[in-house]
C-alpha cells in the first residue's frame, strides 16, 4: 500500500476509535451524551426532479461535467487526489451512474435515503469525511457553470445542490451509524486456485470477524492498486473458521480483476469493505404460512452467490423448501467450481437442477437468451422467491422478465459493477 494512504487511514481509524469510546462512555441521557441526530427535514424531491430533467441538456453529457468537476476539485484541494485510484476511468463512470440514479429516483426520498445510507457506510473504507463532501459540492457548482454556460440559472443550481445535500446527509448518517465497525477489514489470502486462465478462486481469512450473510457481496481492494475497489459475491455461507471465498474472472487489463487473478498469491493481504446486498434468504412465507419455494438462476461467476445460498439452504432443510437451480454454462466442462449436475444432486438431494448449455459471457443478451427462456418456459414461479446472479447481459433481462411474474420484493438481484 501507499505509505501516505496507510498513515492517513490509520489516523482516521484512531480518530473513529476515540469518537466511539467517548460515545460509549457517556451516560445515557446525560448532559455530555452525544446529541440526537437532527430530524431530517421534509424534502419534495419531485419538484427538483422536474427542474433538473427539464434542463438536463445543459448539464450533459455527464462525461464533460464530471471531467470539469474533478479537475476543479483536485486543483483546489490537491490532497484529495490520494483518496482516488490512479486511473479515474471507473470512478467517472461510477459517478455518472450515481447522477443518473439520483435524478431518476429523486421523487422517492425514502429510496434515496436507503441507498445513500448504505453508500455512506461503504465509503468509510475510502477515508471520506464530511469536509470532503463540501469540497465536492463547491467543485460541482463550478463544473455545472462551465458545462452549462450562460444559460445556467440560480434555480437550476439550487435544485442540483438540494439533491446533492439530501444524498450527502444520508451518507453522513450511514457513516455515523457504522462507527462501531471497521471502515475496512484486512484479510490474508490462504488459497489462490487458477481454475482457468481467466478465472481464479480465492480464499481469504479476515484478521477480525467479518459479518455477512449468504448471498451478499463485498468490495475488494488489492495493495497493487490502492483505492481501487471492485465488488465480488461471497461464494460461501458463513463458516466456523471465518474464511471467505471469492470467484474472480479477468475482465480487463490493468484493473482489480487482473491483480487478483494473475498477481495475487497465498500470504498476500487484501482489504475488504463491509458486506452488502439483498440476495439473502429470509423468512418469506406463503399465505398458508409455509416457507416460500426458491428459484436460483446463475451463470458464469454468478455461481458464487448461488453456491453460498445453497450452502445456507442445506442448513435449513427442516423448512422443507422446494429449490430449483438453473445453471447456465457454455459447455459441461465450464462448471469451474463444482461437480457435475449429477454431483450436485447427490450433495443436495432436495435440489432440482436444470443445466442450460450454450451460454456465453459476452456483451450481447443473445448469448444468454437460452437460459432466460428455459426458466420462463419451465414452470409457474408465482409462489417462489427468485435469486438471479451473473453477467449483466443475462441478469438484467432475466430480472425484468421475472418481474412481470413476481412482486418486486421477491426478485432478488444485486448488480455488481
Amino acid at each position: 500500500m501507499n505509505p501516505v494512504n496507510d498513515t492517513y487511514h490509520s489516523l482516521l481509524a484512531r480518530h473513529d476509535a476515540m469518537r466511539l469510546r467517548r460515545r460509549l462512555s457517556q451516560p445515557a441521557g446525560g448532559a455530555a451524551a452525544a446529541p440526537s441526530p437532527v430530524p431530517r427535514q421534509p424534502y419534495d424531491g419531485a419538484v427538483d426532479q422536474r427542474v433538473i430533467i427539464h434542463n438536463l441538456e445543459l448539464a450533459t453529457p455527464f462525461e464533460d461535467l464530471i471531467a470539469h468537476l474533478y479537475d476543479t476539485m483536485f486543483a483546489r484541494k490537491p490532497f484529495l487526489r490520494r483518496l482516488f485510484p490512479d486511473s479515474m476511468e471507473f470512478q467517472r463512470q461510477h459517478l455518472a451512474s450515481i447522477f443518473r440514479y439520483l435524478i431518476e429516483n429523486l421523487h422517492d426520498p425514502d429510496e434515496i435515503t436507503a441507498t445513500f445510507t448504505r453508500l455512506g457506510r461503504d465509503h468509510r473504507k475510502l477515508g471520506v469525511r464530511p469536509a470532503h463532501y463540501r469540497a465536492f459540492e463547491a467543485a460541482l457548482r463550478e463544473a455545472l457553470h462551465r458545462t452549462a454556460g450562460p444559460r445556467w440559472t440560480e434555480p437550476m443550481e439550487a435544485a442540483w445542490v438540494r439533491m446533492l445535500r439530501f444524498a450527502v446527509a444520508a451518507m453522513v448518517e450511514g457513516a455515523e451509524a457504522a462507527l462501531g465497525e471497521p471502515a475496512a477489514w484486512q484479510a490474508t489470502v490462504t488459497a489462490h486456485d487458477l481454475r482457468r486462465a481467466d478465472l481464479a478462486v480465492l480464499r481469504v481469512r479476515p484478521h477480525e470477524p467479518y459479518p455477512y450473510r449468504a448471498g451478499q457481496y463485498a468490495a475488494v481492494a488489492s495493495p497493487l492498486l490502492p483505492q481501487a475497489w471492485r465488488h465480488y459475491s461471497l461464494a460461501c455461507a458463513p463458516r466456523p473458521d471465518g474464511e471467505l471465498e471469492f470467484h474472480v474472472r479477468l475482465t480487463g487489463r490493468g484493473g482489480v480483476s487482473e491483480a487478483l487473478v494473475t498477481r495475487t498469491y497465498v500470504g498476500d493481504t487484501l482489504r475488504l469493505g463491509p458486506a452488502g446486498g439483498t440476495m439473502t434468504l429470509d423468512a418469506a412465507t406463503a399465505p398458508d404460512g409455509t416457507p416460500r419455494d426458491v428459484l436460483i438462476v446463475a451463470c458464469d461467476t454468478g455461481w458464487a452467490a448461488a453456491k453460498a445460498l445453497l450452502q445456507e439452504l442445506d442448513t435449513r432443510r427442516p423448512e422443507q423448501r422446494s429449490v430449483h437451480l438453473y445453471l447456465g454454462t457454455r459447455h459441461p466442462s465450464a462448471l469451474y467450481d463444482t461437480e457435475t449436475p449429477t454431483g450436485l444432486r447427490t450433495r443436495y438431494p432436495w435440489l432440482r437442477i436444470v443445466q442450460v448449455l450454450g451460454q456465453g459471457h459476452g456483451s450481447a443478451f443473445g448469448e444468454h437468451r437460452a437460459l432466460t427462456d428455459a426458466v420462463l418456459a419451465d414452470g409457474d414461479w408465482s409462489g417462489h422467491v427468485a435469486y438471479v446472479s451473473g453477467p449483466p447481459p443475462m441478469a438484467a433481462p432475466t430480472v425484468a422478465r421475472l418481474g412481470g411474474l413476481l412482486p418486486a420484493e421477491r426478485v432478488r438481484h444485486d448488480p455488481l459493477a
